[in-house]
């Protein structure tokens, strides 16, 4: 995992010390500091070799989440953004990249794309994302709170075959934006880490029951 990107708008020396909740996108226009988590997830040696093709869906979100602003959670019942931050890309295309690049990367999958390619896929994977935020839950650090829920699908009777939500909170070292990025940065890798094997795991053994012999 490689160290997290920061490009800089405008005012070069623009970014924020932010203490506890920065938050709200007005104020300071000049000034904007753009974050670009770089993950490339491990292949785990537990997956197994799948020689079935895979579609990944665009994930869905709600139009908060899918979003370049980076929310924040000061309170259980309040979601705010960080002032003079933004994401690279909205939270859903930052997931389809990873899952997409993690499972080409691990090696163990005959063939694997964006479900827009029109891919003869055995399977297809779609994702709901449901929390992408910073969330302090009553403490003083926040931590990156990624959830989201997965069904594998098979696609010739889309079937479902496997069903899944998914929940990483991965602290941060400080409230300040730059550590609370590098946690999303973790937590995305942990997140795709444990889909990708989850998906590997169940579309092989889905894969082995329709087999002769079950085998």
């Amino acid at each position: 995992m490689k160290p997290i990107t920061m490009l800089k708008l405008l005012a070069p020396a623009c970014l924020l010390a932010l203490a506890g909740c920065s938050v709200l996108a007005g104020g300071d226009r000049q000034s904007t500091t753009i974050y670009a988590p770089q993950v490339r997830v491990q292949a785990d040696p537990s997956w197994p070799q799948v020689n079935w093709q895979l579609a990944i869906a665009k994930p869905s979100a709600a139009r908060l989440i899918d979003s370049p602003r980076i929310n924040v959670r000061p309170t259980p019942g309040e979601l705010e953004v960080y002032r003079g931050a933004t994401w690279s890309q909205p939270a859903t295309d930052m997931l389809e990249d990873t899952l997409l690049r993690g499972f080409e990367d691990s090696g163990r999958i005959d063939a694997v794309a964006r479900i827009a390619t029109g891919i003869r896929s055995d399977y297809k994977l779609t994702t709901d994302l449901r929390r992408f935020e910073s969330d302090y839950r009553g403490g003083e650090l926040p931590s990156a709170t990624i959830e989201l829920n997965a069904k594998l699908i098979y696609s010739l009777d889309q079937r479902v075959v496997a069903a899944r939500t998914f929940i990483v909170a991965e602290p941060a070292t400080s409230t300040d934006i730059g550590s609370v990025a590098s946690a999303f940065e973790t937590a995305l890798d942990k997140t795709a880490t444990e889909l990708i094997g989850w998906t590997l795991l169940n579309g092989q053994r889905d894969a082995a029951q329709q087999r002769p012999g079950g085998k």
